[in-house]
């Protein structure tokens, strides 16, 4: 099978994720594969869980394949926690990323080949971020030095000792089709949301707004609306893009679609358009591509801005765990 073969089926499953599941009834026996492994996964942590930690660990995390708006959600905790007089730090996995050696703890230093572009993006917060693909031992890195520990994503990542949980969902995809992958886009059951201390709504619990534009090169910032009456080059590769690019009409720009699969490691001629238009992506992309954009390069800032019934929630959430880390 060619590659665009390939591309074309994969993007036939994907669309029934969030159509029907009638589409992809052919794939029940790996349905039932997966279904039978990851339940068989999790019975076995629920007998044998893994031993606990000194310091807190809030993981931040999805049952659905795709972006939900969990990295700046992390980034509001991590404000929010040292806020409330906490020391904050990060796990992850690193996904898309390869270290020589592990526990690997990222500084402004680190290429984002070997972090990957989560915690590379993650370190802007301030807090320490250490990545691992044995999550626990990332854990153990940190938790002498933090009084919280919140994990990028892992929340089927059961060898982690977690105190608590947060599930982050998107209100206009939901959980699509309800089934479990490869069937539909679920890594667990809708039912496994009652085993969860919080399920946050983006675009319900809370709202992701465009901050600014920056200009790759100088750092320069403008308002989100700076290149209004403008098209431009959108370039995404990230989970769910469409949220992206319904921001940049939002703001009035006349939007060309880039979308690249989550986690693409670009390269220069990923960005080479040759008509002089603006290339605008993600913040995401852009610690993966602020080496080599092109002059006429901007990346969209965003940040996450819950609620107020979640902030109380999220408020009640950290404070208990503080607490139980200070005894």
């Amino acid at each position: 099978m060619s590659h665009g073969s390939e591309r074309g089926l994969a993007a036939r499953i994907e669309y029934n994720w969030y159509h029907s599941a009638r589409g992809n009834l052919w794939l029940l026996p790996l349905w039932l594969l997966f279904v039978a492994v990851s339940g068989l996964r999790r019975l076995f942590y629920r007998l044998f869980p893994p031993s606990g930690q000194i310091t807190p660990v809030l993981v931040v995390g999805n049952i659905a394949v795709g972006g939900t708006g969990k990295t700046p959600l992390i980034q509001y905790l991590v404000a929010r926690s040292s806020a409330l007089g906490l020391r904050p730090g990060i796990v992850s996995r690193g996904y898309g990323g390869k270290a020589d050696s592990y526990p690997l703890r990222v500084s402004a230093d680190t290429p984002v080949e070997e972090s990957g572009d989560e915690p590379r993006l993650l370190l802007a917060s301030g807090a320490p971020v250490v990545v691992d693909p044995v999550r626990s031992r990332a854990v153990a890195e940190l938790e002498h030095e933090v009084d919280i520990i919140f994990s990028d994503d892992g929340l089927q990542h059961y060898a982690m000792a977690r105190d608590a949980e947060i599930v982050v969902s998107d209100h206009t995809r939901g959980f699509g089709n309800g089934w479990q992958l490869p069937v539909g886009p679920l890594r667990e059951p809708i039912s496994r949301l009652k085993q969860a201390d919080l399920h946050l709504v983006n675009g319900q619990d809370f709202t992701i707004v465009a901050d600014s534009l920056v200009d790759i090169i100088s750092g320069r910032e403008e308002s989100p609306d700076f290149l209004r009456g403008q098209t431009v080059h959108a370039v995404a590769g990230i989970g769910n893009p469409r949220r992206f690019y319904t921001t940049l009409r939002e703001a009035g720009v006349q939007v060309i679609e880039h979308p690249f699969p989550d986690h693409h490691a670009f390269v220069a001629d990923d960005l080479k358009f040759d008509d002089g238009l603006p290339v605008v992506m993600t913040e995401k992309d852009w610690v993966k591509c602020s080496g080599f954009a092109p002059s006429g390069s901007w990346y969209l800032k965003i940040s996450a801005v819950p609620g107020p019934e979640a902030r109380t929630q999220i408020d009640n959430l950290l404070k208990t765990l503080g607490k139980r880390n200070h005894g």
